[in-house]
Order: C-alpha cells, then structure tokens, then sequence
C-alpha cells in the first residue's frame, strides 16, 4: 500500500481567506482589521430634510387653494398630516446612522454598537474571546469574555451572521499567530561567575 502525502512549503503560515465583511486598517502586517456594519438606509438625512421640505411647500400650497377656494378645514388637516410625517421622519433619521464597528489590533478588540443616542463600547483581549450565536445560526453574534459581552450582527441579512462569525473567529485567531512572541532578555548581573 502507497501513502501519498502533500506539505506545504514550511514555516510560512497558512492562507488567509479573503475577508468577506472586514477590510485591513493601515499598511502596518500587524493583522489589524475593522468590520463597518451599518443600517442599509434608502435616503440621507440631508436629502430626507430636502424631501420633507418640497413634501411640506406642495401639500400647503394645495391646502391654502382649497382654503382660498372656501374650504376652511383642508388647511389645518394638512398641517396635521405634515406634523405626523415630520415625527416619523425625525424617528427614521435618528437612526439612520446607527452601525456596529469592530476594530481587531494584535491586543485589543474593540466593539462599539451606536443605535440613536445610544452608544455601547467593549474591550475585549482578543486571547480571551468567545465568537458564537446568541440562540442559532441565525441569531445575533454574541462576542463574551473577561466578564463582558455584547452582541452584533443587527445589520447583516440572518443568513449571512454565520458567515460573519466564521471571519471574526479567523481573524482574531490570525491575529493570535501573528503576534510576535514575547522572549525574555537576560537581566544584567543574573549570571555572576563564582570564583
């Protein structure tokens, strides 16, 4: 019987799979990566003040015709109407804006989630850090370690979070290799020749 076996060429780590959600900070070969999960918005908040402004300049001239022309009540429930689209715009564009961002360094990863007002930041060491889902495959990404734990994954599509865990796993664990070891100097005087 004949065993065929294959090596790679030696001392060189292995491949690195492209990065799917992820893109590389800064040129340094330290493994520094940072995920960028945002909202999938259909309209700026700028553009949305634009909309709203043309929506409210057309509805009122409508509104102040149909009063000119004797019918009083059209005004004010326009004016009402343009309110309620205004609140439920204002809601849209405070969270328009709201992302995840994930910064891995070779000693630190760092986790911030924005929604609206709110901003949660963690710190992680990336050594002591657990990738896994929440409940499922399909479920948020829950990162935990040292005693802290968030979730992520709000702005991937469901069937994509696992594919998102995978990366972050091979990332950190990338980054864990790369990290150039820690030797220890010879402290001065510590090998004294007894004569």
């Amino acid at each position: 019987m004949a065993a065929l076996s294959v090596h790679g060429p030696r001392g060189l780590p292995p491949a690195a799979p492209p990065l799917r959600f992820a893109s590389p900070t800064g040129s340094t070969p330290d493994g520094s990566v940072q995920w960028v999960l945002r909202r999938n918005c259909s309209i700026a908040p700028a553009h949305l003040v634009v909309v709203y402004v043309l929506l409210c300049t057309v509805s009122l001239a409508i509104a102040a015709a149909f009063w000119w022309r004797g019918a009083p009540f059209v005004l004010p429930f326009a004016t009402i109407e343009l309110l309620g689209v205004g609140i439920a715009l204002v809601a849209y564009a405070r969270h328009a804006a709201d992302r995840e961002s994930l910064s891995l360094q070779p000693s630190r990863l760092k986790v911030e989630c924005t929604s609206g007002r709110r901003i949660d930041r963690v710190e992680f060491t990336p050594a002591w850090v657990r990738v896994e889902p929440a409940h499922g495959d399909r479920s948020l990404i829950e990162l935990s370690g040292e005693g802290k734990k968030i979730a992520v994954g709000r702005f991937v599509r469901p069937e994509l979070r696992r594919a998102l865990a995978e990366e972050l796993r091979a990332a950190i664990r990338r980054c864990g290799t790369m990290r150039a070891p820690v030797s220890e100097a010879p402290v001065a005087g510590s090998a004294q020749n007894e004569s």
